[in-house]
């Protein structure tokens, strides 16, 4: 059996849960293989190694054209105009540029809220039916959206089936989830134990105003799912609800054997700047 240790100790988001699963050796040819058939055409990837405190890392983006950026890494919109945060995204050593000429219309209001493409919950899942992937992907895929799907409804006392997903539903996000999904399926991994995963406080903005950290939906899913979150003095949003579902959805334990054999380490880089840097930590293992 595939037994996989993930380190949250800085957080936990979409694009650095794949990153470490690449870092472990997922095909990246097999997962580009995948994003081609996504049915949108407004992005690119980018898969590159990055330095995090002299620690060779993977780096997994998503680019979206100038039309169709979601803000959700854009420090100025998460922290306002006086923050302490710059946004980091350093690349070297690009071993893929993967381009999409695909289109997608995404709405934004530029008075400060940056107002988000609203994607139904049932227009999500019409967009993974359609993606050629493995059916052990795509059951994950599925598994993760109706997480973060759950959550949202419960936060917003409304019925599943009426959720609109905003920044989550934007097409970044989507990829993130079907991204991390192939690469899991692909490294045909059955087992994860995740100790902790590491949250800060403060406040993000978002289009619906000012959150606390944890925001709304990530509380909601460590409620119904009991992840073992951990509340830091540091400031910063360090799990993202795309994140805390992807925990959710893979989770088995979260308690690590005595002794274990370690098979291989891949480590994903997060794209803010924090100190500590944001790093997960994968690790298969095998009990000794």
């Amino acid at each position: 059996m595939n037994k996989l240790y993930l380190e949250c100790n800085t957080g936990l988001s979409g694009d650095m849960a794949v990153a470490s699963l690449i870092g472990l050796g997922a095909d990246e040819d097999a997962l580009l293989k995948v994003l081609k058939t996504v049915p949108d055409h407004s992005f690119e990837i980018k898969i590159s190694h990055v330095k995090k405190s002299a620690i060779d890392c993977m780096d997994f983006d998503v680019v979206l054209d100038k039309e169709h950026e979601n803000h959700d890494h854009d420090m100025e919109y998460l922290y306002g105009d006086h923050h302490d945060h710059e946004h980091e995204h350093h690349h070297h050593e690009h071993h893929h540029h993967h381009d999409h000429e695909h289109g997608h219309e995404h709405g934004h209001d530029h008075e400060h809220h940056h107002d988000h493409f609203h994607r139904p919950y049932s227009e999500v899942k019409e967009i993974l039916s359609k993606i050629g992937m493995t059916d052990g992907a795509r059951a994950l895929s599925e598994k993760i959206f109706a997480i973060l799907a759950e959550a949202e409804a419960a936060v917003h006392g409304m019925n599943i089936e009426d959720v609109t997903f905003h920044e989550v539903g934007a097409i970044d996000s989507i990829v993130d989830i079907v991204s991390f999904a192939v690469c899991f399926d692909n490294l045909e991994i059955d087992e994860v134990i995740i100790p902790k995963i590491c949250e800060g406080q403060g406040h993000v903005m978002t289009r619906h105003g000012k959150l606390p950290v944890p925001v709304p939906a990530v509380l909601k899913i460590a409620e119904l799912h009991k992840l073992p979150i951990s509340i830091t003095e540091r400031q910063g949003e360090f799990i993202t609800p795309t994140g805390a579902a992807i925990a959710a959805a893979t989770m088995t334990g979260r308690k690590l054997p005595e002794t274990m054999s370690i098979v291989r380490t891949g480590y994903g880089a997060g794209k803010r700047e924090y100190d500590p840097p944001g790093i997960v930590r994968a690790v298969l293992f095998e009990e000794a």
